[in-house]
């Protein structure tokens, strides 16, 4: 039998040249991780599909058997992680300082919420929706630098030369799987950064990809059809083709790994072939009048598409809006970008209310950090992980509820400090998901979901 490629390794198990025998096309990926790796297998140009599976025969290879651990009854059944890159400033939305001097405070006079409770001057819809959402401004960690942060708020785990975790997304793609025929992680419109990936697990449970914005005015998503030349019949033809080819050389190799592989094709065949799963993606099945509250633009209809797919079964919906590393000119830019989340992330949360589905649907806002508590001589705000905050809403989250306090500066913790494993443990505990189960690759320790970090029951309902 073929050895078997370690973790790491660029070059593409046998299966590869096997595949690549039966079938050719264009290199597009259906489960991707946008890390430009070589590894990938075609599972045939006549459905226009291409998959990535870097290592999966390592990870069924190493996994051991270990303990039991509790398992937890779910209140979230799916996630929407916004994710602000650049690193938002918490004066200017979730924390401002109405009270602070001028050069503190920031160029925008706070709006006070339905609860009493002050936003950013740019979040006026958002003030409406506070009893619906919970606040964190207590959030802590140590990376001042953009790709350390990032890290932190996509895996729960601070940056380490040894390895690469995986995302939340990846944990909830491994740990549940997918449903409705639908991929279980799905990233709007594409992955901005490594640390949205697999990390030290198979690239199979890492994000689809869109490929574009659903904001675009001809918006499609990649690899959803067939091409217009292959029928149903021929489809099933080839597919079937591929289960012959696959027997022969499992019967030949004796490889369990060929056994792996059939779930993972399955996966991708299901979501071509299924109308239902196809037409989760299709925005333009949503009555105008609600895409238009949401707003025509980037922040509205991914949000929108969003709810969209978390509807139909997705479980994790990985959502990128704007660019916020505002180092200088922060009113400008706010005034560029927040009109548009504000809008968008609180017709969100009320579309969620109205459909009865916010109690079992995660909504987490957050970013790598925060920005410096004082104005700079650019009239900017520079990187600041020392204090910032994130929202959270629905899915077992307490509704109109602050936790944690900044000082009257916003330049530390005051109350309840929260690190981004107090925040992974929280989401995964809400989701049913154990964070003191330990994963295993072979040559690796086994390692915890989440190491450390405390539940925050103050902040569940």
């Amino acid at each position: 039998m073929p050895s078997q490629p370690v973790v790491g390794d660029e070059s593409p198990p046998n299966p590869t040249m096997k595949m690549h025998r039966l079938c050719s096309g264009h290199h597009s990926n259906l489960f991707t991780t946008a890390q430009g790796r070589r590894d990938f297998l075609q599972v045939g140009a006549m459905a226009g599909l291409g998959l990535t599976l870097p290592h999966l025969l390592k990870l069924q290879a190493a996994q051991m058997n270990l303990p039991p651990v509790e398992s937890y009854k779910p209140v979230a059944t799916s996630i929407i992680h916004i994710y602000l890159p650049g690193g938002m400033a918490q004066h200017e939305s979730w924390d401002p300082k109405p009270l602070a001097a001028p050069d503190y405070r920031g160029p925008f006079s706070p709006v006070k919420g339905v609860t009493g409770e002050y936003v950013g001057g740019q979040f006026t819809n958002i003030a409406k929706i506070l009893d619906k959402i919970s606040i964190i401004r207590s959030v802590t960690h140590g990376e001042a630098a953009h790709e350390r942060g990032t890290h932190n708020m996509f895996t729960g785990y601070r940056p380490s030369p040894a390895i690469k975790f995986p995302s939340f997304g990846t944990i909830i793609s491994h740990e549940q799987g997918p449903r409705n025929n639908l991929p279980p992680y799905i990233a709007i419109p594409n992955i901005i950064a490594p640390d949205q990936g697999s990390g030290y697990l198979s690239s199979a449970f890492g994000p689809f990809a869109l490929g574009s914005d659903p904001a675009d005015k001809n918006f499609t998503v990649r690899d959803l059809a067939a091409p217009k030349d292959i029928d149903d019949r021929r489809f099933e033809r080839r597919r079937s083709l591929l289960a012959a080819v696959d027997e022969h050389f499992r019967s030949q190799e004796k490889s369990d790994g060929l056994t792996a592989m059939d779930s993972f094709y399955d996966a991708a065949y299901n979501l071509i072939s299924s109308t239902q799963a196809r037409e989760a993606f299709n925005l333009n099945a949503e009555p105008n009048k609600l895409r238009d509250e949401y707003g025509r633009n980037a922040a509205g209809q991914r949000f929108l598409l969003a709810r969209r797919l978390v509807e139909a079964g997705t479980r994790m919906v990985s959502v990128n809006y704007g660019s916020w590393d505002h180092h200088s000119n922060i009113k400008g830019s706010f005034e560029s970008q927040a009109p548009q989340f504000d809008v968008a992330f609180a017709r969100l949360i009320k579309d969620l209310d109205e459909r009865g589905m916010l109690d079992t649907t995660l909504v987490l806002v957050s970013s790598e950090f925060g920005r410096a508590p004082k104005i700079n001589s650019t009239n900017g705000r520079d990187h600041y992980p020392r204090v910032f905050s994130v929202a959270m809403a629905g899915g077992g989250v307490k509704r109109g509820f602050v936790y944690g306090k900044s000082d009257a500066l916003g330049a530390e913790p005051e109350e309840n400090p929260v690190g981004p494993e107090d925040l992974a443990r929280t989401m995964y505990r809400l989701l049913g998901i154990n964070a003191s189960k330990r994963l295993v690759l072979e040559g690796v320790r086994p390692i915890d979901i989440v190491n450390g970090g405390r539940l925050l029951t103050e902040l569940i309902a």
